[in-house]
């Protein structure tokens, strides 16, 4: 028999999201406690802050359940990726935290330029990207093999040879730039985050 020995409130809100509401994470995690402290003065607490990889998809909450390791999110987790997963080995694996690509079950051999311009793309999935953004990305300023907006063709032109049969999973938007939408034969793998040791 179990019984219920106290309460896990997941917070989803980055740093940036809560300083344009006029606060900070650390002023959350007090506001939280002071209340706890009059609704329950013998509650013990402990705060920890969710890490996750710059640019990591998804819903706030679901973002910090799962890099706190709740049960629950994992486990949900798990089962959307099996879900997602190409059928018999074949399609697109875009495995961001090896930073590789696997296509029909065989390692691709990308370029570190390569794979970068993929993993922004598949970061902002459903979000046209202009070409000038792509270059000031992933290229710096002093870089001297900095593409021009025009010459990012040539590597867009390259990443989709080496995608083969699946190369349409990065879109043109005439004018614009690029973009990637979700794909039936295109399964991402995201690195999970770990949380931080206190900081509060």
């Amino acid at each position: 028999m179990s019984t219920n020995r106290g309460v896990a409130l997941y917070v989803g809100i980055d740093e940036l999201k809560a300083a344009t509401n006029g606060v900070s994470l650390p002023l959350l995690v007090d506001a939280l406690r002071r209340t706890l402290a009059e609704l329950a003065p013998d509650a013990e607490t402990h705060a920890t802050v969710a890490l996750a990889p710059q640019g990591t998809g998804g819903r706030d909450l679901d973002v910090v359940r799962l890099a706190l390791h709740e049960p629950g999110a994992i486990a949900r987790s798990k089962a959307e990726a099996e879900e997602r997963e190409p059928q018999d080995g074949g399609g697109v694996v875009v495995d961001i935290s090896r930073k590789r690509v696997l296509i029909d079950g065989e390692s691709a051999a990308f370029t570190y330029k390569e794979f970068e311009l993929l993993q922004y793309l598949v970061l902002r999935e459903g979000s046209t990207i202009e070409r000038s953004e792509l270059v000031s990305a992933l290229w710096q300023t002093s870089d001297e093999e900095a593409p021009g907006e025009r010459t990012i063709d040539v590597h867009v032109r390259r990443l989709r040879a080496k995608l083969g049969r699946y190369e349409d999973i990065v879109r043109t938007v005439r004018g614009v730039g690029y973009r990637f939408d979700r794909h039936a034969d295109v399964a991402i793998r995201y690195g999970v985050g770990t949380p931080s040791p206190d900081r509060f």
